[in-house]
């Protein structure tokens, strides 16, 4: 059975699945798999259309309930009007849902991504060029399974950076797939040139909050699953990582360039977080081994303290299953995968830098008996949420 640390358990009894705004001097940051994705281009525009999509409702009103400043919505496609995302502001998030209060995101950020845009090669190997595994990530078409971001403050577009289009081989190290029982390259040269690391996009979002500049670092990596012996989603979700934990580095992104062709990281002493479902769990599925490690032990990075959730804790108890062969602590779980036959991972994060003063933290997972449990079953994975303060005397 997992590991149940009832310290974590505790910290998370003020966290049902109630309405809870931030203290007056935190700034809430949260991402959340919405699984807001359809199977054809438009669709998702078309059913918000209306303010009646079912799904939808539950995810505004999650998104009501805990009341982010600052939101990551990952599966969420991408059109380029940006219809989708204006309908779900318009007719979900700000009419109350269930009794909730609205809530009012003034600024939108989106962006193209890499899933469903074709690259016109073989890259699964099956004999065609035209599949949504031949894609720059995985996707039926341009956008499916995009991201976008919710901000109460004001983002700095001008200073906005995308790595859309960086090339995994340009990653120094970056340890191209191989076949076991040949060792020779899964990918011919032609494909392994042209292959993208991002599998939607790594985004770096400089906000405005006051004084101060927050860059939020959000992306979606691929799942280390879906593949063969050659594990190329296995390494290409590491290294999708590992490109978050060098871009905070100084000393180690002099190789990373954006879209715009600006080479480099952040600047030392920038006040960042790092959000997105990072699809691999620190002990726990099918990831490479300390694949997640690359954040959740940077230096630079506060990780005193895990998200948890009471929800969490029960569903592993109730479905036991393959959580009983799992290590990690299941407080900290995020998703809950077992119709897959993998259990609940924690592969959803929201990391402050150091600078931050890390003041409250939490999943949304409500048990069966708290306010809020009749919503989760709007996506697989569960919003996670932190709130952090600018300690005394920082500026940027």
């Amino acid at each position: 059975m997992k590991t149940i640390s009832w310290h974590a358990f505790a910290v998370l009894l003020a966290t049902p699945g109630r309405s809870i705004a931030a203290p007056a001097t935190a700034f809430r940051f949260a991402t959340f798999n919405a699984s807001l994705f359809r199977q054809a281009p438009q669709q998702l525009a078309e059913d918000l259309r209306s303010p009646n999509d079912p799904q939808a409702r539950q995810v505004a009103e999650i998104i009501q309930r805990v009341r982010p400043h600052v939101l990551l919505i990952n599966e969420f496609d991408f059109d380029p009007q940006r219809v989708a995302a204006r309908r779900f502001r318009e007719n979900y998030l700000s009419i109350g849902q269930n009794g909730q209060q609205p809530i009012e995101y003034p600024h939108v950020f989106l962006a193209p991504v890499n899933t469903g845009l074709p690259t016109g090669l073989d890259l699964d190997r099956d004999g065609r060029a035209d599949g949504p595994a031949d894609a720059f990530g995985f996707g039926r078409f341009p956008g499916q399974y995009g991201m976008v971001v919710f901000s109460m403050y004001p983002f700095q577009y001008d200073a906005v950076r995308t790595l859309q289009n960086f090339l995994w081989k340009d990653m120094p190290g970056a340890q191209r797939p191989l076949i076991p029982t040949t060792g020779k390259p899964f990918h011919d040269d032609e494909t392994w040139n042209a292959l993208r690391l991002s599998s939607k996009s790594h985004w770096d979002l400089p906000i405005t909050i006051g004084r101060h500049t927050v860059h939020f670092l959000c992306a979606h990596p691929t799942p280390p699953v879906f593949d063969g012996l050659e594990d190329r989603n296995g390494l290409r979700n590491r290294d999708e990582i590992r490109l978050l934990a060098d871009y905070l580095d100084p000393e180690r992104s002099d190789y990373i360039y954006d879209d715009q062709g600006q080479r480099g990281g952040l600047e030392p002493g920038a006040h960042f977080i790092v959000a997105g479902d990072l699809n691999t769990d620190p002990l726990d599925g099918d990831g490479r081994v300390g694949a997640i490690a690359q954040l959740t032990e940077h230096p630079l990075l506060n990780h005193r303290r895990v998200p948890s959730s009471r929800g969490a804790v029960e569903k592993t108890l109730r479905d036991a299953g393959a959580n009983r062969r799992q290590l990690g602590n299941a407080a900290h779980d995020t998703a809950d995968f077992e119709d897959r036959g993998v259990g609940n991972l924690r592969v959803d994060y929201v990391l402050p830098c150091s600078r931050f003063s890390l003041q409250d933290q939490g999943v949304f997972w409500p048990t069966q008996s708290e306010q809020g449990y009749g919503l989760i079953g709007a996506s697989d994975h569960r919003m996670v949420w932190i709130d952090v303060a600018f300690a005394a005397g920082t500026r940027d």
